[in-house]
């Protein structure tokens, strides 16, 4: 039976840190208030496009894994947040890697982007589409944020990871799986102006505003992701016992230590770097899967179970066994350009032209309008 290992791994934050302190210049908040709700101290900013922050970690991961683009069958980009939707983004990224060869389309589920797209390209590579693939996980969710919002402002930030699959005899990648939607509850979470049915309302693109009712999104996402887990375990045979680390999408602290405690594990087993980064949607779980490598939280061959949750509502839980290798083949040296700005001065930046051009629909017509969608 073919399996699509994990050959390669990748991560890009970009330098600027946006800090609990920051966020209380503009915003009725302060440190106490967001780190006891969300256990978040600060997120990353990007100065560059979402597709850079892709590119540098697909290269990193193309070299970790000691692959050049070109042997490459298969680029897929998770996103909610494209720079581009025609031609896709994941395009953008094939050719800069020079994966002359490779198809490339994009995936959107939210936050669980990187964890669909990682059940494709593994689908692919064992049916045998495709001999190897680049999976990413990227969010430039900075452009598109209401900043005006509390309830949403603190918890997101920018990011990128990518992995590389790659065919392979031996029993490695994903084990198990379970994907699945709430869709009843999509309204809970919406993000109104990201779509081109906003502008028969003469919204711009990008003038936002986000529905975020957190309690629905708390009750679902702690029941989504643990029943889920024990699913994808019990078909597995295995047990919590048998699990070496927990990286689960870390939207918010409570969320993860509720999802722990039903899935049966201590919070000594669940990998968690949502102190510095935030919620990065689809990169969240691909960069904390890199750093629980680099920080040597993950053996050679050891079971990493991975639940994850976003707006749709949609949630995934996967079973991997990594590989033998946990250190990258070759050093990389694929660099984001210099970042002149802070994070708050990018900010501020981007709350000035929102405010300028809030002239847009009225919010009572585009409550109306995300009624009729459902």
């Amino acid at each position: 039976m073919t399996h699509a290992a994990i050959a390669g791994w990748g991560k890009c934050l970009p330098p600027a840190i946006l800090t609990n302190q920051d966020l209380a210049t503009f915003l009725p908040t302060d440190d106490e208030w967001i780190r006891t709700r969300t256990g978040m101290h600060e997120r990353r900013v990007s100065h560059v496009p979402g597709i850079e922050l892709a590119i540098v970690a697909a290269q990193r991961a193309l070299d970790c894994a000691g692959m050049d683009g070109g042997e490459l069958d298969l680029v897929i980009y998770g996103s909610c947040s494209n720079d581009e939707l025609v031609p896709n983004s994941a395009s953008a990224v094939q050719v800069r890697v020079g994966a002359v060869h490779a198809a490339a389309f994009d995936v959107n589920t939210a936050c669980t982007s990187f964890m669909y797209a990682l059940s494709i390209g593994t689908s692919m590579i064992k049916s045998g589409i495709a001999n190897n693939a680049l999976i990413i996980g990227v969010e430039l969710i900075s452009r598109y944020m209401d900043w005006e919002n509390r309830n949403v402002a603190v918890l997101f930030g920018d990011g990128a990871a990518a992995v590389v699959l790659r065919a392979s005899d031996a029993e490695s990648g994903i084990i198990a799986e379970k994907l699945q939607c709430y869709a009843d509850a999509r309204q809970v979470l919406r993000v109104r102006g990201m779509g081109t049915i906003y502008a028969n309302l003469g919204v711009q693109y990008g003038q936002t505003r986000w529905d975020f009712d957190g309690q629905e999104i708390f009750r679902k996402a702690v029941h989504g992701m643990s029943e889920a887990s024990l699913d994808v375990m019990r078909r597995a045979g295995v047990g919590m016992q048998d699990i070496g680390v927990i990286v689960p999408h870390q939207a918010n602290l409570r969320i993860v230590e509720a999802v722990a405690k039903r899935a049966g594990a201590g919070m000594d087993k669940v990998f968690l770097n949502i102190h510095k980064y935030g919620n990065m949607s689809s990169a969240t779980a691909p960069v904390a899967l890199v750093e629980a490598v680099e920080e040597g939280r993950v053996k050679p061959g050891s079971l990493i179970l991975m639940p994850a949750f976003g707006a749709g509502l949609t949630l995934s839980s996967h079973l991997l066994r990594w590989g033998e290798r946990v250190t990258p083949l070759r050093a990389s040296s694929a660099e984001l350009p210099p970042c002149t700005k802070t994070a708050l001065q990018m900010v501020n930046e981007i709350r000035a032209q929102k405010q300028e051009g809030a002239a847009g629909a009225p919010l009572l017509e585009q409550v109306k309008l995300a009624e009729s969608l459902g």
